[in-house]
């Protein structure tokens, strides 16, 4: 992928310098991974940084013996940080939910180019404070209604991942178990009120491609606000 694309694709590396941004790719390793494979695996040692260029994954951990999704990913995100920086084995797994195509830059590499770049290694700390905001945000809403919840996540992964379309905005059609644990609220209220949505028609599941799309982004807004 040429620097130009990498950088508009990925957000951390917007403004990036186009010399360390080419010395990156050139050590980067594309990946392809149908649904339902792993891509990096709990307490494996953290190698590479990962970028995903099409497609959705997970991250989950277990919990009870149980794997808890803890995140969904699509286009433009990146995982596998966490594990680069602190030096540790990774604390949690991702698995692909649909078809995925990734690029992988070596931890070493990865690690030379932020200190290479003081304006990456500054973007790179805005990203992840924004990642830990968002997290604090789902813990305060801890006890708002189940449907503020979701919409909260609906909104979250719009405005992240979503591509525009005249309507709104389409996500992955991610099965609703995934969805009921990012929110923190049961499999059963989580049907219930996407089917309430869709009934209201602010959202419309398209289980033939795979697609959830956010028709009224101003409705759900509003709900989540509350």
């Amino acid at each position: 992928m040429k620097t130009e694309a990498f950088s508009e694709l990925f957000p951390l590396f917007k403004g990036a310098n186009p010399e360390t941004l080419g010395g990156l790719l050139s050590n980067a390793v594309k990946h392809e991974y149908p649904p339902g494979r792993a891509v990096v695996m709990e307490d494996s040692w953290g190698n590479a940084i990962y970028f995903v260029v099409s497609g959705w994954v997970k991250v989950r951990r277990l919990s009870n013996d149980r794997a808890v999704s803890m995140a969904i990913l699509g286009r433009g995100a990146f995982f596998g940080e966490m594990a680069i920086l602190d030096e540790s084995p990774r604390s949690n797994d991702v698995l692909a939910l649909s078809p995925v195509r990734l690029i992988s830059v070596t931890a070493q590499r990865f690690i030379q180019t932020l200190f290479k770049d003081p304006q990456l290694h500054h973007r790179m700390l805005q990203l992840m404070v924004r990642r830990l905001r968002e997290t604090n945000l789902r813990s305060q809403l801890g006890n708002r209604q189940p449907a503020v919840k979701l919409a909260n996540i609906l909104v979250e992964l719009g405005e992240n991942y979503g591509q525009k379309t005249a309507e709104g905005k389409d996500i992955f059609n991610i099965p609703y178990q995934d969805l009921a644990d990012v929110t923190g609220i049961t499999l059963d209220e989580t049907s219930k009120i996407m089917e309430t949505l869709d009934n209201k028609n602010w959202i419309k599941v398209d289980p033939s491609h795979q697609t959830i799309h956010l028709i009224n982004l101003k409705h759900l807004m509003n709900l989540a606000s509350k």
